[in-house]
């Protein structure tokens, strides 16, 4: 490990939306951000359908999700502890883990968000001090509990004079306002889906967990109809401060525009509607603010989809567009090392999430904290 020897390590866990995998990141944030080790690994084939069953309401809710706290919670505490053996990281320099945990609820129109993995066992099978539940905090304070990153993204990202953009294309997308003007308030909000209607609609139909490079959705034809119809949906012309998740955007969602249709068009000319929408809608957003001279970087899975980075690139003209690679930090990694800050601020007992963003009446500090 390099860096300063001293400065205490911080790591952070992240399973999203997409429910892919879990990655966690070792990181320094003092004298200056770093990232020193970076580790995925695969939600397992059965743990990814019982999340997927526990999204929507069911039988046994209780028991399932109590069941599934607890596998998830293993599963997180293996990610760290192979992190800290593969990277031959010292535990007595981490400080705490920051585990973002598994959403199985988000509404946030009736005050409620749940993630789940519990942190009492991931600091027992680490033996390192964790901080979880996150988002309930703000929604406490009349938030939405999310999004939590653009904090982070202003932390590491911003520039004194020039306007910036982060989007983190993951199951949903989200975006960062970050003016250059230091007068300027952080915005920051869902625009609607990232990957998650490409992920469920190429898994359905071709059996594979994602669309590498979009290469399925260019062999098909936009449907105009039916990315008029989901357009329709209102949250995209709400205001923010506005949060989403699967119980909107979800497979169940899609087939009822789908049947809706006169003709049912083919499965690729679907995904290819999917991916225009996700295009669209992000790119609807960061242009209604309507900032000039404006770099817009991608993170999240979607960064990498090439037909969707082409397509907002075409959108977004002239404005500039690129990864957070360019900024140094892998696109993988961002939202890993983003709750790795959120720990670093709750056991330095600072704020982290941003009022203008989340709506929450204040700063507040987030997350409980569970002794090592």
């Amino acid at each position: 490990m390099n860096g300063s020897i001293c400065a205490p390590v911080y790591i952070g866990l992240m399973s999203g939306t997409s429910l892919d995998s879990i990655d966690a990141v070792a990181v320094r944030f003092e004298p200056q951000f770093e990232l020193l080790a970076s580790h995925s690994e695969p939600i397992p084939p059965a743990v990814h359908a019982t999340i997927l069953a526990l999204l929507t309401p069911g039988d046994n809710e209780i028991e399932r999700l109590g069941r599934l706290d607890l596998e998830l919670a293993e599963l997180f505490a293996s990610a760290v502890n192979n992190l800290i053996s593969t990277h031959h990281l010292e535990q007595k320099q981490i400080a705490a883990i920051g585990s973002h945990g598994q959403t199985i609820r988000h509404r946030p129109e009736a005050n409620f968000t749940l993630q789940i993995g519990d942190p009492n066992l991931i600091a027992e099978r680490t033996g390192i001090t964790t901080i979880g539940d996150f988002r309930r905090r703000d929604m406490a304070a009349g938030g939405q509990g999310a999004p939590l990153v653009p904090a982070f993204h202003n932390a590491l990202f911003r520039h004194t004079t020039v306007n910036r953009v982060l989007v983190n294309i993951g199951g949903m997308a989200n975006l960062t306002i970050l003016e250059a003007a230091e007068d300027k308030p952080i915005r920051g909000y869902d625009t609607g889906p990232g990957n998650v209607l490409m992920d469920s609609w190429i898994m359905q139909h071709k059996h594979e967990s994602y669309d590498r490079d979009g290469r399925w959705a260019a062999r098909g034809k936009i449907v105009p109809q039916l990315l008029q119809q989901m357009l329709a949906l209102p949250y995209f012309n709400e205001p923010a401060p506005k949060s989403t998740g699967r119980e909107q955007f979800n497979l169940q969602w899609l087939e009822q525009k789908v049947n809706a249709l006169a003709v049912s068009p083919p499965p690729e000319d679907v995904q290819a509607t999917l991916l225009e929408l996700t295009a669209v809608s992000i790119a609807g957003a960061i242009k209604s603010h309507q900032l000039s001279d404006l770099q817009v970087f991608l993170c999240g899975g979607g960064s990498h989809n090439s037909l969707l980075k082409a397509r907002l690139t075409e959108l977004l003209e002239p404005h500039y567009l690129s990864t957070t690679a360019e900024l140094n930090l892998d696109p993988d990694w961002v939202e890993a090392a983003a709750f790795a800050w959120l720990a670093y601020r709750t056991l330095n007992q600072l704020s982290g999430n941003i009022p203008d963003v989340t709506g929450a009446a204040g700063y507040r500090p987030l997350g409980a904290i569970y002794r090592g």
